[in-house]
């Protein structure tokens, strides 16, 4: 995988000048064994003053102050990063969770956590249900019970950009039979937790070369995807619209527990009720030039 230049910037315009309060933003990737940071810059306008902090999943948040008063609010993040996922990964997995269904640790349970509970009500348990329907026997094959999974939600729901915010609950995305990526990874990390596994959402950028990936009409995009913990591999990397396993194409800025806290932007402004006028995002992955980077 070469390395990539990634540029996201989201416009936000006003009918009058606005007093724009504190914004949140998570923006940086996320680096780690699969994923080199070489350089990240934000610039924002109109002039702010940034703080940096990592919040309780360890990842890197922006605090911008602002200064004044301005009709227009723009948020250049880019960054170079080398990613070495492998296309078609191999895990590790414990003899003791090679079968499903298995235990955590006490130790690990304990740290999983809310990360192992359903975040949206399931009175009938019908998302239980439907996720027991991908267990083809007791045991049977961890890695396989969640490909299964991850391949069922896009064999059985059609996918559909939607550029409103929001994510519908899982149960919402079954009865409608469509959903965005971010819809495709909250049904994912809920049907695994509702078999007691722990699993988080992860929210990033994909990387789209020729075009041939769901989630973007051009060379990159924004996108969200899941991660399920299974002992001996740890996190595995799970790409429900794109029916993948792995990193491969993806970079990571945040995980979290709910999707909700996965805001690239958020925060607030004070002005007329019909002050906000538009909001435009913007996103560019794509191939760095070899000199440039180099010089990083």
């Amino acid at each position: 995988m070469p390395m990539l230049n990634i540029h996201h910037r989201t416009t936000y315009t006003f009918r009058e000048k606005v007093s724009l309060l504190p914004h949140r933003l998570m923006l940086r990737p996320r680096e780690g064994r699969e994923l080199r940071l070489l350089n990240h810059e934000i610039s924002i306008s109109p002039e702010v003053e940034l703080s940096w902090s990592h919040d309780v999943f360890g990842n890197a948040i922006a605090s911008a102050t602002f200064q004044t008063l301005s009709d227009s609010l723009v948020v250049d993040s880019t960054a170079t990063v080398d990613l070495t996922a492998a296309a078609w990964p191999v895990f590790d997995i414990a003899v003791s969770a090679i079968n499903y269904p298995f235990l955590y640790t006490e130790s690990d349970w304990t740290d999983l956590g809310a990360l192992a509970v359903q975040q949206y009500e399931d009175i009938d348990g019908r998302l239980a249900t439907w996720a027991c329907g991908f267990v083809a026997g007791t045991p049977t094959d961890t890695l396989s019970l969640l490909k299964d999974i991850s391949l069922g939600i896009t064999s059985s729901i059609s996918y559909q950009s939607r550029e409103e915010e929001g994510t519908q609950a899982p149960l919402t995305t079954l009865d409608r039979g469509w959903g965005s990526c971010r819809d495709f990874a909250v049904l994912f990390v809920g049907a695994v937790r509702s078999l007691g596994l722990g699993a988080r959402i992860v929210s990033g950028y994909l990387f789209n070369p020729d075009s041939s990936l769901t989630g973007s009409t051009d060379q990159g995009s924004t996108h969200a995807w899941a991660e399920v913990f299974v002992p001996g591999a740890g996190w595995i990397t799970f790409d429900p619209t794109n029916r993948s396993m792995g990193g491969a194409n993806l970079i990571p800025v945040a995980v979290t527990r709910d999707i909700a806290q996965a805001a690239p932007i958020s925060g607030t402004f004070v002005g007329g009720t019909d002050a906000f006028l538009s909001m435009n995002v913007a996103v560019e992955v794509k191939v760095a030039d070899p000199a440039a980077a180099a010089r990083l």
